[in-house]
């Protein structure tokens, strides 16, 4: 299993929009290309305002390759994504990370 850890740093006052953007849309077409929604963060004590942190899971670097393309090249994604930014950006920037699990951890 690969987790990757993801950040969105939103533009001022639109993380409501991303919240409603994954709540209402994107978790699930993530599963539908089997991408497992580990969790989903902000953070409440830190610098930090504007940014949702959340874990996705894939079975492994092809699996993950594929998906995220697939996702990407989603049409309903796509017109999810337009509709939500019709009054501009939500997203400034998109910080990424790829965890493989150690042979102790607990979460495999």
């Amino acid at each position: 299993m690969i987790y990757e850890t993801r950040i969105y740093e939103t533009h001022p006052g639109k993380l409501p929009n991303l919240h409603d953007r994954f709540r209402n849309h994107t978790m699930r077409i993530f599963e539908k290309f089997g991408i497992k929604n580990i969790g989903y963060w902000t953070s409440e004590v830190g610098e930090y305002s504007d940014r949702l942190t959340y874990i996705i899971a894939f079975e492994n670097q092809g699996h993950r390759e594929k998906a995220w393309n697939d996702f990407r090249n989603d049409v309903e994604w796509n017109k999810v994504r337009t509709e939500s930014e019709l009054e501009g950006p939500i997203v400034k920037r998109v910080f990424n990370n790829l965890l493989i699990p150690t042979d102790y951890s607990p979460l495999q």
